[in-house]
């Protein structure tokens, strides 16, 4: 099986969404939106890792594919839960009501609904596609709930002696999120709902959870303008939530968690420590060619896993200390080489620059800045450019993760993050405010303790 040290990357093929995010029955679980037949989207698939230690991961294969009449052209995004010690994989499951005749993995006329399914797991090993699945919510018939066509993407959990889900959903001009709850995690009735600008014409992967008594939503909106190509952005807002009644109102506009714009779809768990972690999907233009290790052609990959906390009302999201272990060799400026992951720790002041191999980092008008445009050959119409909001100091501390395609940057212990997918870095370094680099270990220990 294909093994991944870091991030965890297409075994060939495509994947996007991450789903099913839990540590059960010690070791984490991250599934993901797969089609595992080309480079490319196509019917949605469940794709499968596992990890003791949120570093190494291993690919287990598809465990949710097509089966029924109400899924039989997708398994789409959704969620996992624990009850009485068995994984129960909430989706939403796609039916076409037109087949493209020139492509199949795509709908006709766009002619699609999409209800709400399940699947129970006795251990999360055994996935049985055409016996352990039902479905629990219908296509929505009643607009004033939600749309029939873009109701998706289950995230539930429980709260007491009760099971609650939000599902994404539109009206067709502004984005909604609506609310379950169920009594035994089988049978779902509809609560209420949160329709809001904020949340573009559609709301996908929504998250709703807790930290430190206070309730934040993460989702990502459509249609808010974010520049070319992407019109899709992953934010989140503090939130006014009452288990009771459902009742959700949002406390603040939606802001961006990630500041490179490739950053997508994230989900959120709790590890074994019980800490808030999250993952999210960095979308890939191109793929990249098959590698020695057995990976076919590629597209897609995670960013690492970030460990969410609140500070003065805002999301800081820093990398998970795990990853401490997995970063232990020192490295000299001289033998960076950035077709190998490594991390390096910096501060800039307006002025001073980084550039890693022909990425480019530095500070303008109080504002970290990035530009990739020599190391994003043929994927045209991207963002090349980025920048965070204005930064509290005039030097700020970057602690940047680097791999062969992905520039992950935390600012500020965390107050901003900004991820950028790359292609073809240089091997070289240059920067003068740069403090310590150390390379990634991939025999770094496996074990289950966490810092």
């Amino acid at each position: 099986m294909i093994q991944d040290t870091l991030h965890l990357k297409a075994p060939g093929n495509w994947i996007n969404d991450p789903n099913g995010f839990i540590f059960y029955k010690g070791q984490y679980h991250l599934f993901y939106q797969h089609f595992p037949f080309a480079p490319r989207w196509g019917t949605m698939h469940w794709g499968h890792a596992t990890s003791p230690d949120l570093v190494h991961w291993q690919h287990q294969g598809v465990a949710l594919f097509p089966t029924k009449d109400y899924d039989q052209n997708g398994v789409f995004s959704g969620s996992a839960l624990e009850v009485d010690g068995r994984m129960q994989l909430y989706y939403s499951a796609v039916r076409y009501r037109q087949i493209n005749p020139e492509d199949i993995h795509c709908a006709g006329q766009d002619d699609f609904v999409t209800s709400q399914a399940m699947m129970i797991s006795p251990d999360g090993k055994e996935f049985d596609n055409w016996n352990a699945k039902r479905q629990i919510i219908p296509v929505l018939t009643d607009r004033v709930i939600g749309d029939a066509k873009h109701t998706r993407d289950p995230k539930v959990w429980k709260d007491g002696d009760r099971y609650y889900m939000v599902l994404g959903s539109t009206d067709g001009a502004q984005g909604r999120l609506l609310l379950y709850r169920s009594e035994d995690s089988f049978q779902w009735e509809y609560a209420g709902q949160c329709a809001s600008a904020e949340f573009g014409w559609m709301l996908e992967c929504p998250d709703l959870f807790r930290l430190d008594g206070q309730y934040f939503l993460i989702g990502s909106p459509m249609g808010i303008p974010s520049g070319p190509k992407y019109h899709e952005l992953a934010m989140y807002a503090p939130v006014d939530f009452d288990p009771a009644s459902c009742r959700l109102q949002l406390r603040g506009p939606m802001t961006c968690l990630d500041w490179g714009m490739d950053f997508y779809a994230p989900q959120t768990t709790l590890d074994q420590q019980g800490r808030r972690v999250l993952v999210a999907w960095m979308r890939m233009p191109q793929p990249v060619p098959a590698s020695a290790d057995g990976r076919g052609v590629w597209n897609g990959m995670m960013c690492l896993p970030r460990v969410l906390s609140e500070e003065k009302g805002q999301l800081y999201a820093r990398p998970h200390p795990n990853l401490e272990k997995a970063y232990c060799r020192p490295v000299q400026l001289g033998d960076v080489d950035n077709t190998r992951p490594y991390r390096l720790r910096a501060t800039l002041a307006e002025g001073e620059q980084l550039d890693i191999g022909g990425y480019r980092i530095w500070v303008e008008q109080g504002c970290l800045h990035t530009d990739r445009s020599r190391v994003f050959a043929g994927c045209q119409g991207y963002r090349l450019q980025a920048a965070t909001p204005a930064l509290e100091q005039p030097r700020c501390r970057l602690d940047i993760f680097v791999e062969p395609n992905l520039v992950e940057i935390f600012v500020d212990e965390g107050r901003f993050v900004l991820s950028s997918v790359v292609y073809g870095l240089e091997k070289y370094l240059e920067g003068t405010t740069i403090e310590s680099m150390y390379a990634a270990d991939p025999e770094s220990p496996r074990d289950r303790s966490e810092s």
